[in-house]
C-alpha cells in the first residue's frame, strides 16, 4: 500500500496550517461537520482505537492499519468531534459542536423554547470548556441556573421592548437576545476558567500554570465568535420574511413561513459554525511578558527562558 512510503503523521497538529484564517476554515469545517454527531458509537469507538494506535510510539502505520490518509484523517477528526481535546472523555452528543445545526435549527419566542435553547448552549458551552479539571456539581448547577436564567430573562424583556418597535424590528430581538444571552451564559458556564485561571502548556504539552487574564481572553473571543456565528441566520432569516410578508406571497400557505426559516437557520449555521470558529486559533500563543506579574514569576522560576506558553481557548 502507497501509505507505508508517507512520512510519520503528526495527530497533535491539526491537518491545515491553523496560522492562516483558510487553514483553520478547513479544520472547523471537518470538526464542525454536521454528519459527525450522527455517527454511531461503534464508529467513534473505531476511530478512538484507530487514532489512540496510530499515536503510539512506535506504534501502528497506516499500512498496518490497513488505511489510507485521509482515511487517518476522516477517523482523526471524527474522533476529535466527540472526544474532549484535554480529558479524552466522550462528550454529551448535544453539546458537540457538530450538533450546533441540527440542535439551532429554531428560533426560541416563547418560554419554553428560550429554555430549551439556552440548556442546549449551556451544555455546549460546559462540553468545549478549556482543561481537564473536574467542575464541582454545586458551582456547575449554580452557573446553570445562572446562566439559563439570565439568558431567558433577557430575551424575554428584550421581546417585551419589541412589542413597539417596527415589525422588522422586532424579527431582530432573537439576535439581539442570543448576544446578550451567550454574554451571560458562556462566561457562567466557565466560571471555574475564570476563578482558577486557564491552564498554560509548553509546545509539548507540559503544564506551567494558569492565568485568568489568558481565561477572560479566551471567553471573550469564544463568546464573540458564537454571536457571530448566530448573526446569519438570525439577520437573514427575518429579512427573508419581512420581505415576504410586505408582498403578500405566503397568504396562501402561512405553513410555509416555519419551514422556510428553518431551512435557512440550517443552511446559515452549515457555514458560520465552523467559518466562526476559525476567526480565532483554538490553540493560543501567548508570551510571557503579557500574562500576570505573579503567574510569570512563577513560570520564570520554573523555566527562566521560555518566553511562549499556550493555552485551549475551548469552542
Amino acid at each position: 500500500m502507497s501509505g507505508s512510503k508517507i512520512q510519520r503523521i503528526d495527530l497533535e497538529k491539526p491537518r491545515w496550517d491553523q496560522s492562516t484564517y483558510l487553514g483553520r476554515a478547513k479544520h472547523f469545517f471537518n470538526l464542525t461537520n454536521p454528519l459527525n454527531v450522527f455517527a454511531s458509537d461503534s464508529e467513534l469507538d473505531r476511530s478512538r482505537e484507530i487514532v489512540s494506535k496510530y499515536r503510539q510510539e512506535k506504534g501502528e502505520s497506516l499500512e498496518s492499519l490497513k488505511i489510507t490518509e485521509d482515511e487517518l484523517w476522516k477517523n482523526k477528526y471524527l474522533y476529535d468531534s466527540a472526544y474532549h481535546p484535554d480529558t479524552g472523555e466522550k462528550m454529551l452528543v448535544i453539546g458537540r459542536m457538530s450538533a450546533q445545526v441540527p440542535m439551532n435549527i429554531s428560533t426560541p419566542a416563547v418560554v419554553f423554547w428560550q429554555w430549551f435553547n439556552q440548556s442546549f448552549n449551556a451544555v455546549v458551552n460546559y462540553t468545549n470548556r478549556s482543561g481537564a479539571s473536574p467542575i464541582p456539581t454545586e458551582t456547575l448547577v449554580r452557573s446553570y441556573v445562572g446562566a439559563v436564567g439570565g439568558a431567558v430573562i433577557t430575551a424575554l424583556s428584550l421581546n417585551r421592548l419589541a412589542r413597539r418597535a417596527p415589525p422588522l424590528a422586532g424579527r431582530l430581538v432573537p439576535l439581539a437576545a442570543v448576544a446578550a444571552a451567550n454574554c451571560v451564559n458562556i462566561p457562567l458556564m466557565r466560571i471555574t476558567e475564570l476563578q482558577e485561571g486557564i491552564e498554560l502548556q509548553n509546545e509539548e504539552g507540559e503544564k506551567f500554570g494558569n492565568s485568568k487574564k489568558a481565561a477572560r481572553e479566551a471567553i471573550a473571543s469564544v463568546t464573540m465568535s458564537r454571536i457571530l456565528m448566530a448573526s446569519p441566520s438570525m439577520v437573514l432569516s427575518p429579512i427573508l420574511m419581512n420581505f415576504l410578508d410586505r408582498r403578500n406571497m405566503l397568504a396562501k400557505a402561512k405553513w410555509a413561513a416555519a419551514p422556510i426559516q428553518l431551512a435557512v437557520c440550517g443552511v446559515c449555521l452549515t457555514f458560520a459554525t465552523p467559518l466562526c470558529c476559525a476567526l480565532f486559533a483554538q490553540r493560543v500563543p501567548v508570551t510571557i511578558d503579557h500574562l500576570e506579574p505573579e503567574v510569570q514569576e512563577a513560570i520564570r522560576a520554573k523555566s527562566p527562558t521560555i518566553n511562549m506558553l499556550y493555552y485551549n481557548k475551548g469552542l
